[in-house]
């Protein structure tokens, strides 16, 4: 037996361990398809050796078609679909480079809350707090990483999606530009923002996936790279922060300036000012998927899902086709504000993640603060990393994120690279 089924067969077990908590995670586990995909995998690799994946094994959120499996978007909704007939593009690139898929994990439904709760599935903790939230929307993908079961997860980030499960999770999760990544046979929410992208337990993971995925390389570190210029909004991604985050992105920016880079402030006031657009549009999309659904979500649906997808029906044709437009000019702006810098920072998250019961008690207020500093990247169509920061005397690390506008992955990443050793 090869090391790859050895693996495969391990991890298995570890699934197997976590008794009702997998159900929490997967919406389908299929141990036979995943030995077998292992077992081709071997094959695989005896042929081509020194793929760059070979033998990861990668979890994929239920949003991705994967050829003879249905892609529900862990709704009852679509529970009856027939199976996708093949791999989309970003399952197929990561099998041809190596990569083994381990089951299709939870989400909020459709794709539609930062904070990862789910009726039908039920709602997982988080790695650090068993009663915390997983965060959202790739809920199950985050945990599948961080337990271990996994190399890397497979997400969606439409508002936040993969950013937020991983600063709360302690991963680096990556969004990449929207058009950089196919979106083929991805199951959407709002095409105008929805990006595919990874999460990993290290940064090197990450930017190895994205660039498979993508089909970009990014090249290693110059030596000799010159510092910084970061810019540090002074509105907006730091108003109202909790004491915890409030006091970790101060250590951080210390840490920074103190390793040579230069801070910059930067007024990105004006996105927090239009970050209406992100909850008009979104939901606009959205309803134009589920519109003619409706009824039927109204008994099998996520209510909380459902308020944010008919919030539609209050919007008219002038206020989208403004909407459109205002976000056209947002994205710009941000362009703009950028110029002078290499990179900008903030807080992944405004606050630590809240307990799923006062979630469910305060779904609307903790969900929008959830997605908050996400969001406002998404907004501006910008490509955005969220890596971990330890915390001397803390289980959680803290969440730092690191953006850019569109088209900017490899400043992105490389950065991420420059100022992830000074958090060791």
């Amino acid at each position: 037996m090869g090391g790859i089924i050895d693996k495969a067969k391990a991890a298995i077990d570890a699934v197997d361990q976590l008794g009702d908590l997998a159900g929490k995670i997967f919406t389908e586990f299929d141990r036979d398809r995943i030995l077998r995909d292992a077992e081709q995998c071997e094959e695989q690799i005896a042929k081509t050796p020194n793929l760059p994946l070979a033998g990861m094994l990668v979890s994929i959120k239920d949003l991705y078609d994967e050829a003879g499996v249905a892609t529900t978007a862990a709704s009852k909704l679509l529970k009856g679909r027939s199976p996708a007939a093949e791999d989309c593009d970003v399952v197929r690139r990561v099998k041809e480079a190596g990569a083994v898929p381990f089951g299709r994990t939870t989400l909020s439904e459709f794709a539609y809350s930062g904070v990862g709760l789910n009726p039908h599935y039920g709602t997982p903790g988080n790695v650090f707090d068993p009663q915390g939230i997983p965060g959202g929307s790739t809920s199950g993908g985050g945990l599948t990483v961080a337990h271990g079961l996994v190399d890397f997860a497979l997400g969606t980030d439409t508002g936040g999606s993969i950013r937020i499960p991983s600063a709360i999770n302690g991963l680096y999760g990556f969004k990449p530009s929207r058009l950089s990544v196919s979106g083929a046979g991805i199951h959407p929410l709002a095409q105008s923002f929805d990006t595919p992208g990874p999460l990993a337990p290290d940064l090197e993971t990450a930017i190895t996936v994205f660039e498979v995925i993508s089909g970009q390389t990014v090249p290693a570190l110059d030596a000799s790279l010159a510092a910084l210029r970061i810019g540090v909004p002074t509105s907006g991604f730091v108003d109202g922060l909790d004491d915890r985050v409030k006091a970790d992105f101060a250590s951080v920016c210390a840490t920074l300036r103190d390793a040579g880079h230069e801070l910059i402030d930067l007024d990105l006031g004006f996105i927090a000012e239009n970050a209406i657009l992100n909850k008009m549009l979104v939901s606009a999309e959205a309803y134009k998927i589920y519109g003619n659904d409706i009824d039927k979500l109204e008994t099998c649906g996520d209510p909380r899902v459902l308020t944010r997808i008919k919030f539609a029906k209050t919007l008219s044709e002038d206020d989208l086709i403004a909407a459109y437009a205002k976000r056209t000019d947002v994205v710009s702006m941000f362009s703009t504000a950028m110029a002078e810098v290499d990179v900008m920072i903030a807080p992944t998250l405004p606050m630590m993640a809240p307990k799923i019961a006062e979630v469910e008690a305060d779904f609307d207020n903790l969900n929008a603060m959830m997605l908050r500093n996400t969001g406002y990247l998404n907004l501006v169509d910008a490509c955005a990393i969220s890596m971990p920061v330890p915390v001397a005397g803390q289980p959680a690390p803290a969440a730092l994120m690191i953006g850019a506008p569109h088209g900017h992955d490899k400043a992105v990443l490389n950065a991420a690279r420059q100022l992830d050793p000074l958090f060791d």
